[in-house]
């Protein structure tokens, strides 16, 4: 196959998932698979890669505006990384139709999930005595015109499970899990929207890098296809940010909740060895 095609299957997809808020891995899995024709375990090892390398391209801005809150990044990567250990001592166990399954389940979340707006949390309160008060994790960011927002952690153990959940995803599927990241940033701890995005993309390389490790082990990752992948989702990453100014946004997700619906019947198809799309590359 060749690596060009890689470059731009990647590219459109991490460019897709910045405009439609979303991590690429979703597309990129079922596109390697399906369009390309490779192993579950290769496309999910070349997807960890590119996720790895897109944090740590997304992360800097973040982190320079101080809207990741980094000390509760730490503490929430302690269980995400629990997590990914775990689905990965499930790699070798889990059959190749299960993971087909779990990821059609995980792709019409998705679907499900675009179609729902995020709204800004309310403002919580943290007894003195909750997790979050005594980890010293409630923080402030900078407004648009430099006034300090201040805010604090809602429920930090349901916050710390979800995360278990994702890490657990993350490995298992090579994506970056935000079908469960969302909800735990957004509902369980109550973040504000700008700090739970820049924080989650802070943590996903983390997450993905751990898991990356025993793909490596394993054989998994094919440095021909996870190379071309990685270029291709950094490239299309940079350029989905700047395109989420101007692209009509919303007509984009309607037609995409239709892709990753039609991805999640014929990853359920697989499981059951149906299969509708042919290789084409």
């Amino acid at each position: 196959m060749g690596s060009l095609w890689l470059v731009l299957a990647a590219f459109s997809a991490s460019a897709l998932g910045g405009v439609l808020g979303m991590a690429s891995g979703i597309f990129i899995v079922p596109i390697l698979i399906f369009i390309f024709g490779i192993d579950i375990h290769i496309a999910i090892g070349a997807s960890l890669i590119s996720v790895i390398a897109c944090s740590c391209v997304s992360a800097a801005p973040f982190l320079k505006r101080r809207l990741a809150n980094v000390r509760l990044a730490i503490v929430l990567e302690t269980a995400t990384t629990i997590g990914a250990l775990t689905g990965v001592f499930l790699i070798g166990i889990i059959s190749t139709p299960v993971l087909y399954g779990l990821f059609a389940i995980i792709l019409g979340l998705s679907a499900k999930q675009m179609l729902t707006r995020r709204h800004q949390t309310h403002h919580v309160t943290s007894p003195p005595t909750s997790w979050a008060s005594r980890l010293q994790l409630h923080a402030s960011y900078p407004d648009r015109v430099g006034k300090e927002v201040n805010y604090q952690i809602g429920h930090l153990p349901l916050g710390m499970l979800l995360m278990y959940g994702a890490g657990l995803l993350s490995a298992l599927l090579g994506i970056g899990s935000g079908v469960l990241k969302i909800p735990a940033m957004d509902s369980a701890l109550r973040l504000p929207l700008k700090v739970s995005s820049a924080t989650s993309n802070f943590m996903i390389g983390v997450t993905a890098t751990a898991s990356a490790c025993a793909y490596f082990v394993r054989g998994d990752i094919d440095i021909d296809i996870a190379g071309p992948i990685t270029l291709g989702s950094v490239i299309g990453a940079l350029i989905g940010a700047r395109l989420l100014m101007w692209l009509p946004a919303e007509k984009l997700r309607i037609f995409f909740v239709i892709i990753l619906a039609l991805l999640a019947v014929q990853m359920l198809l697989s499981a059951f060895d149906i299969q509708l799309l042919a290789e084409s590359v």
